[in-house]
């Protein structure tokens, strides 16, 4: 709510009565060329990280879920969730070491492989964004797996034994029993996501401080910027009060698609 208000004003911590300023503070970002790029920096950031984190969370969990023994079953749960409890900071910290060109455990395997090129994988135009996503996946998708196989296991199990009998094969099974009776989890998990994701921020400014030339900044990163750097509050708050909007639309049309209206 203070956000909102302060989009209204051109206030700054060093000026004790911030002068009203109606729309100007949206209406300046029409023409800002780096809002533009971390907009749609993190329209594609969400859109990349997001739909990986949930294909490969799924097929994880449902990996995970297909183990008889309850001792392995339990053992790659923790193993994924760990991740999950680590500092953000220290994780960024460690990956940025690790995707050093010179020195960097990532660059080494994929030299094992045959890949001698050394590869700027966080100052580069091209791979910055991406690396910020693997570091992203790696952290939390412990968090969305945990959540999925609890789902799996409250799919009832006649419906499984019920497609044994008809001789469906595991592939079918999936589609036609698994998927879609996980789709209330499945919403749960990508509205969470979704709003996790948009809001993107230790890793950026950790791993690539929104660089090269922009090509990493996300718009909670310009926000910071803008509010604590340049001292432009109403400015960055201005730019939250997008953000919040982006949010909220998103999440109320995801909530409208996946809606699920089945009873078991």
């Amino acid at each position: 709510m203070l956000s909102l208000i302060l989009a209204f004003y051109n206030y700054s911590p060093l000026n004790p009565k911030p002068p009203f300023v109606g729309l100007q503070n949206f209406i300046n970002l029409w023409s800002d060329q780096v809002f533009h790029k971390s907009f749609f920096n993190t329209l594609k950031f969400v859109a990349i990280a997001v739909s990986a984190n949930l294909v490969l969370a799924v097929l994880i969990a449902v990996s995970i879920n297909s183990i008889a023994k309850k001792f392995f079953k339990n053992f790659f749960r923790t193993l994924y969730f760990l991740p999950t409890i680590a500092p953000l900071v220290a994780v960024s910290l460690i990956w940025a070491t690790m995707f050093d060109p010179n020195y960097g455990v990532v660059n080494m395997v994929l030299g094992l492989f045959g890949k001698h090129t050394m590869i700027y994988w966080l100052t580069s135009d091209r791979l910055a964004l991406l690396s910020v996503v693997i570091v992203t996946l790696w952290a939390d998708l412990g968090y969305n797996i945990v959540i999925l196989m609890a789902g799996l296991d409250s799919i009832p199990k006649m419906f499984y034994e019920a497609a044994r009998i008809d001789g469906a094969n595991r592939f079918h099974t999936f589609w036609e029993i698994t998927l879609p009776l996980l789709t209330r989890t499945l919403l749960f998990v990508s509205v969470m996501t979704v709003i996790s994701y948009f809001q993107v921020f230790t890793q950026v400014q950790v791993m690539t401080n929104g660089g090269p030339d922009y090509s990493s900044e996300v718009l909670a990163f310009t926000i910071y910027k803008d509010a604590f750097r340049f001292m432009k509050m109403g400015y960055a708050s201005a730019i939250s009060v997008i953000l919040l909007g982006v949010i909220m639309v998103v999440s109320v049309l995801q909530l409208k698609l996946g809606k699920a209206d089945w009873e078991y």
